[in-house]
């Protein structure tokens, strides 16, 4: 089976790379060979191995009825989106590791894909390698899923796994990140949790089968996390880890991306550097976690192969997947309860007046009062937060 491969950089490579090193073990899964006839890319790579695949036209694999499986790794929504379609519309099946894409376009693509009888599949596009959309479609098809939680961004775990570890301030623990090749040069999408949303976006549109829009997520990323936060974590015995939450209310979910502080007890809160988990509870089934390496070169490049072996075993045949375009209404995540640790400059007697139990928090710094609130609701402790007028920082109980 013919295979092309649209976008040649660190994610396309691997593939390639993984088409090449277990070419016999997958041809044995599928019952034939997958051969790479297509890479397209407007940039060139003399002394490539794969040099003679080089197209510039997405027409070039549009118009050859070889090719039967595509890969999009190129990233954003246009071209890719353009490129993507046409290929369905040519009966070809496509996988994608794009997450921009997927959260966008997913309902849509997924309705074209089923008018060509061939599929539009994206296992790669949250958690890297970890086979959390494999799970939530195939296996986990039997039970109602009630609650996900995932630490699915490796950037910003590996961030505040250093500043736990050693004290660090963001903006130093950033830099050697960015050295280190795990933010890029821009690194908005990652710390301020944009990327996180997209993906629990997608998860959620799976177990729910309609178009959650990313947008309508409440989102809060890390770079207003100091190394102070991380002394009081301590002091609390927890870990600070940025989640991705999607909790079952009544027939919908409500989302949430923010920073979290777990105790030991967590699922979630061994996870540490680059790697990716996210935990599920399935009304039957019960607590799940699914971890491993969320993001790199080989990890994600196996769980695009994964997905080409998929589209092989169902070549010329759609295979139902249960995500409509009609949009879902979230559930208030307002009304959703949590206790808050909060940092202020107002005084005790002040935050007494307006934070019944408040539970102190001292680790020795002056002017600043430090404590954690009962069980309330998110409307509740946004009312009352801005009757104070020195919080510094606040973060939720999980």
């Amino acid at each position: 089976m013919k295979v092309a491969i649209m976008g040649y950089g660190t994610i396309g490579s691997g593939v390639a790379e993984v088409l090449d090193t277990n070419k016999e073990a997958l041809a044995e899964r599928v019952g034939e060979p997958l051969e790479l006839k297509y890479i397209l890319d407007l940039r060139d790579f003399p002394g490539d191995p794969h040099e003679d695949c080089l197209v510039k036209e997405y027409q070039t694999i549009v118009n050859d009825d070889e090719v039967s499986l595509v890969v999009e790794t190129m990233g954003g929504v246009e071209p890719a989106f353009t490129f993507v379609k046409a290929m369905l519309e040519a009966g070809k099946s496509v996988t994608t590791s794009n997450k921009a894409l997927v959260a966008d376009k997913g309902a849509e693509l997924i309705a074209i894909a089923q008018q060509h009888n061939v599929n539009f599949i994206f296992e790669a596009a949250v958690g890297g390698g970890i086979p959390i959309i494999r799970v939530l479609r195939a296996c986990l098809t039997g039970d109602v899923i009630e609650d996900m939680a995932g630490i699915v961004n490796g950037t910003t775990n590996y961030m505040l796994t250093k500043m736990e570890k050693e004290g660090c301030e963001y903006e130093d623990v950033l830099k050697e990140a960015q050295a280190k090749g795990y933010a890029e040069k821009d690194p908005t999408a990652d710390v301020e949790g944009y990327d996180a949303c997209r993906k629990i976006a997608i998860l959620t549109s799976l177990v729910a089968g309609k178009q959650v829009n990313y947008e309508k997520i409440p989102t809060e990323g890390i770079s207003k996390l100091t190394a102070v936060d991380f002394k009081y974590a301590k002091k609390l015995n927890r870990s600070i880890k940025l989640l991705a939450t999607s909790k079952r209310v009544d027939d919908t979910y409500a989302c949430r991306v923010a920073p979290y502080l777990l105790d030991e007890s967590h699922t979630l809160f061994h996870v540490q550097d680059v790697f990716n988990a996210v935990y599920v509870r399935g009304n039957m089934l019960g607590d799940s976690m699914y971890y491993g390496a969320g993001a790199g070169k080989l990890p994600t490049a196996s769980a695009v192969v994964a997905d080409l072996v998929f589209l092989a075993r169902n070549s010329k045949k759609y295979v139902p997947l249960e995500w409509k375009s009609a949009e879902l209404e979230l559930a208030d995540s307002d009304k959703l309860e949590y206790r808050y640790f909060v940092r202020t400059k107002d005084s005790k007697s002040d935050v007494d007046k307006l934070f019944a139990s408040a539970e102190y928090i001292d680790i020795d710094i002056d002017n600043e009062v430090g404590f954690v609130t009962a069980m309330m609701t998110e409307a509740d402790f946004k009312s009352k937060s801005v009757m104070l007028n020195g919080i510094i920082n606040y973060i939720r109980l999980a």
